[in-house]
């Protein structure tokens, strides 16, 4: 309980919007290197660029066969519309595949409402020459003030198909939109490329008997622009810290690296920059455990298995030894263990699910978390983690089989026929 105590404290700390890239989240950093220092260690604070946009000029208004303005904001880095806007008509696009567009060849002049924005929609946007695209973002009930509205991201390889001026809108305004007709809108999209700065914190904790084997310990520290993110993902950085304050006074026979990333709202942006800042250790790292959504009060424990059957075996075993009851999804996990699984490295996601909690909107709050919760996670982690970093052999080889390769593979977009990333 006294570790769940701390962690339920640093989380309280951590309770405030802390954007990839923004001061406040380097203010979260600073918090977790004093965290680190007064355990008595040493922490590396290491910058990497994150591109955004500044905007001048976003709006939308339905022009036909009524007038309304709408609540909107861009996608960064989806390019801008002509000076003085354009007026285009109105199209939705449930599913945003071919075949919602019934046999239209081309959507030049259109701008699309999607439900949600994937790659493939993309992509067959650029190549029917949509004008633009909107996508909504939450329910209808939804708090009217757009609280919850905030700017996402064009993924890099979105870009790199082309770009296509977007928007976001709430939900009731898209419902709003279908149901009462609107067939013209006038949009007005102006931005520029920045680059902003985001920085991952790192430190280790050196191996006392297998120096040159490193386990890879990693959790997002950022969140999304609105709510204070204590959930997501201010528990797993207290939960790592709780890890790095237990392990630097009981140092493991392999090499713990711990890795509080930055920016993960916008792509796993801080495990992709320590992996290229890091390629000379790449083939060190032998296991990787990811912390992302920790103790709430309710809700199942979830371990995700982002390798091959054995990995599985060892997890369950492990988990029925010490007698933690969990879900066992094998797949990838959305979060910064993927990118060190993409290199072959076996990773396990550990967290837990409620459904009460929800993420990405103001209501993660403080609330539904406990220091029971938090504590019974890290009695399980750190087990779970000294088994692995003391072992005489390690459990599972790394590498990943190929109905994982697959899924990688999916999950990062790659064509398989070129290897090359589409998003």
């Amino acid at each position: 309980m006294e570790t769940g105590k701390y962690q339920l404290g640093l989380v309280e700390r951590l309770s405030f919007a802390r954007y990839g890239g923004t001061e406040d989240e380097l203010r979260a950093a600073h918090i977790l290197q004093e965290e680190i220092r007064d355990a008595g260690g040493e922490s590396e604070l290491m910058d990497f660029t994150v591109p955004a946009s500044e905007v001048e000029e976003c709006s939308i208004k339905v022009t036909a066969p009524f007038e309304r303005e709408i609540e909107c904001v861009p996608y960064w880095l989806s390019g801008s519309l002509p000076e003085g806007g354009a007026d285009l008509k109105f199209f939705y696009a449930p599913r945003g595949v071919e075949e919602d567009y019934g046999g239209m060849g081309s959507l030049e002049g259109y701008a699309v409402m999607l439900n949600g924005l994937s790659f493939d929609a993309y992509k067959l946007l650029f190549e029917k020459k949509a004008s633009a695209f909107i996508v909504l973002q939450g329910k209808w009930f939804d708090d009217e003030s757009g609280l919850d509205l905030y700017s996402r991201t064009i993924r890099p390889k979105m870009q790199e198909i082309g770009r296509i001026p977007g928007f976001m809108i709430t939900g009731r305004d898209a419902t709003e939109l279908v149901r009462d007709g609107a067939q013209t809108v006038h949009l007005a999209l102006v931005q520029r490329d920045v680059d902003h700065t985001s920085r991952d914190v790192a430190a280790v904790v050196p191996g006392t008997g297998i120096p040159g084997e490193s386990i890879v310990l990693t959790a997002h520290y950022d969140s999304v622009p609105v709510g204070t993110g204590s959930w997501d993902n201010a528990t797993g950085a207290a939960n790592l810290t709780a890890l790095y304050r237990y392990f630097v006074k009981h140092p493991a026979r392999r090499t713990l690296r711990f890795i509080w990333c930055g920016s993960e709202e916008q792509g796993l942006l801080g495990s992709k920059a320590w992996i290229a800042r890091h390629e000379e250790l790449m083939p060190e790292v032998k296991f990787c455990f990811n912390f992302d959504m920790c103790g709430t009060v309710l809700g199942p424990n979830e371990i995700y298995v982002t390798g091959g059957d054995d990995l599985l075996d060892f997890a369950r075993q492990y988990a029925r030894e010490v007698g933690w009851p969990a879900n066992f999804v094998q797949k990838v996990h959305s979060s910064d263990s993927a990118p060190f699984a993409d290199r072959g490295v076996p990773a396990l996601g550990i967290t837990r699910r409620s459904g009460t909690a929800v993420i990405h909107t103001h209501d993660d709050l403080l609330f539904p978390l406990s220091e029971a919760a938090m504590g019974d996670i890290f009695t399980f982690s750190s087990g779970m983690v000294g088994r692995v970093a003391n072992a005489r052999f390690l459990p599972v080889n790394t590498g990943m089989p190929d109905s994982m390769k697959e899924q990688l593979d999916k999950y990062f977009q790659r064509d398989k026929k070129t290897g090359r990333e589409e998003a």
